[in-house]
């Protein structure tokens, strides 16, 4: 079977200079960081340029000139989607964002991105520095000016996704954009910036991404109500999954839409993270019984999760929405690609393929199951399995919750840090501007 490198025949990348407007609206204050400094820069020639940054060696890769999204011929991916109704994603965006119509062309049928991802992108890339020399020369602070890159990318990956939202009635196609991370613990923060988000890329086909911290609970539901589609976010446990699900609900049932069909949502249900965790407990039990379960604690959790999924969308209260034209809450199984070398490399993928499910994938996770994945429907295929690995690593003193707060916390300080970085990166950028300037 082909590989996505030789379907896509992708070759080494180059980031390339792209010139684009940007917006001009002010953001809210619960939305920027009004400590930034504000570079305001004089117009002067010239001539900068930013050494790119070498990237490692990927199948699949952004900034490739010459991507030009003809029709290639079927491949595994577009199976996945038309014998068992999974959807696949791509975990990754940078520029050009046309570098992503082969990959359309070859099935995949959205795109998730994150501050991690963003941080890579901007700062190991010169396809940015048009615009940010524009905005800060402009006198926009450094995150205002970040955040107008990150729309642009949106905005045009949301344009090459939009046949197939429209195909789709509204069910797939989106591209997803987080709030900042630095309103994890902002409820009415991150309402008020989901909002922006959502008016200033002006997509039907957007996702505004809110995590699932305790504070930002309340949040999802008063968006969902606001008739905006949101991915949540960083899923660690069955508990904090089910509370997902209710906000959605909850949302749904406040928005006093009498036609819900244009409302959706995804719950982003990590997994390769919860193993990598685990692993390390189950080592420090270090009894035959726990080495035996590593590798295994992820996957059930994922199983147990579309059992709940399947009970939660059932039922009186599901089908009066149903009625109003509501579309499930798809789960999304994200953090795919595979940690420990010593493991299949679709370990995340090919055990978690089900109907009405999302499966983001980096170029790792992507490019192996393109080459050697197995399209069958696996998710309900062992729950029994799955519930006496769940039970058997409760027995073992592993407190489920508790896992799942831990992975939250690491989660959000590792999107603090990368979105931290960047605004460093950026305003280094915009001093050696300065200097340039005089």
């Amino acid at each position: 079977m082909a590989t996505i490198s030789n379907l896509a025949n992708l070759p080494r990348a180059t980031c390339v200079d792209s010139k684009s407007s940007s917006s001009s609206s002010v953001l809210p204050r619960s939305f920027v960081n009004f400590r930034a400094l504000n570079a305001k820069l004089s117009s002067s020639q010239l001539s900068l340029r930013y050494n790119q940054r070498s990237r490692p060696s990927l199948s699949v890769r952004c900034s490739v000139s010459g991507g030009n999204g003809t029709a290639g011929k079927r491949t595994t991916l577009h199976d996945l989607y038309e014998k068992e109704g999974q959807s696949p994603w791509y975990d990754n965006l940078c520029r050009p964002v046309t570098d992503l119509l082969p990959l359309i062309a070859r099935g995949v049928r959205g795109v998730t991105s994150n501050p991690a991802i963003f941080q890579k992108a901007i700062s190991t890339s010169n396809a940015y520095n048009d615009q940010f020399r524009t905005l800060v020369e402009s006198g926009k602070d450094i995150e205002s000016a970040y955040w107008e890159l990150v729309v642009k990318d949106i905005q045009d990956a949301c344009k090459l996704f939009e046949p197939i939202y429209d195909q789709t009635e509204g069910a797939d196609g989106y591209v997803s954009v987080e709030v900042s991370p630095r309103l994890a613990d902002d409820t009415q923060g991150t309402v008020e910036a989901a909002k922006y988000l959502s008016k200033v890329v002006n997509r039907r086909n957007v996702y505004i991404k809110i995590p699932a911290t305790a504070p930002c609970i309340p949040s999802i539901r008063d968006v969902i109500a606001a008739g905006i589609s949101v991915n949540v976010t960083l899923i660690f446990s069955i508990a904090r999954y089910e509370a997902v699900i209710d906000a959605y609900l909850d949302g749904l049932e406040a928005s006093g839409l009498d036609d819900l069909s244009r409302v959706t949502s995804v719950a982003s249900f990590f997994v390769s993270r919860v193993d990598t965790l685990m692993d390390k407990m189950l080592e420090q039990i270090g009894t035959p019984e726990a080495l035996d379960l590593r590798g295994k604690a992820a996957v059930a959790q994922a199983a147990l999760a579309y059992k709940l999924y399947q009970q939660k969308f059932s039922g009186p209260r599901w089908e009066a929405l149903v009625k109003k034209g509501a579309k499930k809450q798809r789960l999304l199984w994200a953090s795919t690609s595979v940690k420990n070398p010593a493991y299949s490399d679709t370990l995340y993928v090919a055990p978690l393929i089900g109907p009405d499910t999302v499966s983001t994938m980096p170029d790792q996770a992507l490019e192996a199951f393109a080459d050697h994945g197995i399209v069958k429907r696996t998710i309900d295929a062992n729950v029994s399995e799955a519930e006496g690995i769940y039970s058997a690593l409760e027995k073992l003193g592993i407190d489920w919750n508790k896992v799942g707060e831990q992975l939250e916390d690491e989660g959000v300080d590792s999107f603090k840090k990368s979105f931290e970085s960047l605004l460093g990166t950026l305003q280094d950028k915009a001093n050696t501007l300065k200097l340039a300037s005089h």
